[in-house]
């Protein structure tokens, strides 16, 4: 029975040349970003926007992503360490307690500080460039789950958060962690997120003109962390504070998104039905 489990060990390094390592988890996070980047900019011509507009959207984008990903999990998940040693907060570098400099890259990025990373950025966004907040933040969350699922690919290639123990057949032994068969959780989570993205596109193409006014918004965060909660159930939790929590810090997390999407969810179903009352008295 042993043979049928799939036995994983990927190294997580591709390359490294002269010191520089390309790395599977920052190819992966990149090729979310270009592919999340190129179907927005067919959204963003559709609705009329300028493309020097998706550039400094992605712009911002990415800063705020990738700094809420990372203060969140310093903050969220092992606050004493970093507020002790904050530099390892900002830089991709650890400064042992022996003396030195060990270059680590940014091994921690939690989900929901990235979310709310990207969603301060998109204030300051929709600012600079007087384009509609709840328009953008609409088309944004039609490429969520696109950029999600290819991060949860590069956690798999990390074997990191890694599913508990199961005995199905497509069980995972994480080499890099013990010898035991458990749930790709990842692969459980990206697929969740591709089809989420998927379902998401076709209701923009199909629907959009009844789903505007922040409901794609209010779907997409519903959604992921719906999935992200009751996936958390068959994760083994990440840090060891969690061990007598009924609920871990991801799932604790994912449940003010939940309520702020069901919430845009309303707010965009009736304004939408709102405005078309109104626009059929004219």
């Amino acid at each position: 029975m042993e043979l049928s489990y799939i036995h994983w060990n990927p190294d997580p390094e591709i390359i490294n040349v002269f010191g520089l390592s390309l790395r599977y988890y920052g190819l992966l996070f990149v090729t979310g970003l270009v592919l999340s980047l190129a179907v927005l900019r067919k959204l963003f011509r559709r609705e009329n926007i300028s493309a020097d507009k998706l550039e400094k959207l992605s712009i911002y984008g990415f800063v705020g992503i990738l700094a809420g990903a990372r203060l969140g999990h310093c903050l969220f998940y092992e606050p004493a360490y970093y507020l002790a040693h904050p530099l390892e907060m900002i830089l991709p570098l650890k400064f042992p307690e022996g003396g030195g400099i060990e270059f680590v890259g940014y091994r921690g990025l939690a989900s929901h500080g990235g979310a709310l990373g990207l969603i301060i950025t998109l204030l300051v966004y929709a600012r600079k460039t007087g384009e509609s907040l709840i328009k953008t933040i609409d088309l944004i969350a039609v490429v969520a789950g696109l950029g999600a699922g290819f991060i949860r690919l590069a956690n798999l290639m990390n074997s990191e958060i890694i599913g508990m123990p199961t005995q199905k057949t497509w069980g995972f032994v994480f080499e890099r962690v013990d010898q035991l068969p458990r749930h790709p959780a990842q692969l459980y989570e990206a697929l969740v997120y591709f089809l989420i993205f998927g379902m998401t596109l076709l209701l923009y193409y199909r629907k959009r003109a009844v789903l505007q006014n922040g409901f794609l918004f209010g779907w997409t965060l519903t959604l992921i962390f719906t999935a992200r909660f009751f996936i958390e159930f068959i994760k083994e939790r990440q840090v060891t504070f969690e061990e007598g929590m009924r609920l871990d810090m991801g799932q604790i997390l994912s449940i003010p998104y939940i309520l702020v999407g069901l919430g845009f969810m309303i707010y965009g179903w009736r304004k939408t039905r709102q405005l078309k009352a109104l626009s059929s008295l004219v």
